[in-house]
């Protein structure tokens, strides 16, 4: 307690005087719309949803090229209604690409955006899952589970269709809906 004590007070001293500004005035505060399942989650259960996010990530990028992009943003909005959490109250998504004024997606309206771009109200996104992407692996570093929700850390790739690999970090946190599926709740990416 001395050290700590000590360190603020040569802190405070008039040639070393530090004034941190809030990066945030308020925080939105998410209330969770549902009672999650009693059920345990698996390991099992979270990397066949890593690889569901994958594969339809995959899927959105091939039918945007075969079918048009309406055909893609109507299998987006399906693949983020049925993956995330949005329908139980909200969700921290801080995609890989976005940035400031819009960096986080609290709702579905802005993860749709992001993965397909077009909406007015997100001027920036160009449309992350209509890239060309041909395959998405995870390599988990680590998956951290408590019960009814799970954590997993780790890197995800992507193949375009040039050949070119690019690889993410990222971070998703799951938990069981009602009828015992996963849901993302927390899904954070970074280059």
């Amino acid at each position: 307690m001395s050290f700590l004590r000590n360190s603020l007070l040569a802190l405070s001293s008039p040639l070393i005087l530090l004034q941190v500004a809030p990066v945030f005035a308020e925080p939105l505060v998410i209330n969770n719309k549902f009672t999650p399942s009693s059920s345990t989650i698996t390991k099992t259960e979270v990397v066949n949803a890593q690889n569901a996010w994958c594969n339809a990530l995959v899927d959105i990028s091939k039918t945007n090229d075969t079918k048009g992009k309406a055909a893609a943003t109507t299998l987006a909005k399906q693949v983020i209604d049925s993956a995330y959490g949005y329908q139980m109250g909200g969700v921290l998504f801080k995609p890989t690409l976005a940035k400031a004024p819009q960096t986080f997606r609290t709702t579905s309206d802005g993860a749709l955006s992001y993965f397909v771009g077009g909406n007015p109200a997100f001027p920036n996104d160009k449309g992350f899952a209509l890239m060309g992407w041909k395959k998405c692996t995870v390599n988990n570093s680590a998956i951290f589970i408590t019960a009814d929700s799970a954590t997993s850390m780790g890197n995800v790739s992507f193949l375009n269709k040039d050949g070119k690999t690019t690889t993410v970090d990222k971070t998703w946190k799951f938990v069981k809906d009602p009828s015992g599926n996963l849901r993302i709740v927390v899904h954070h990416s970074s280059l």
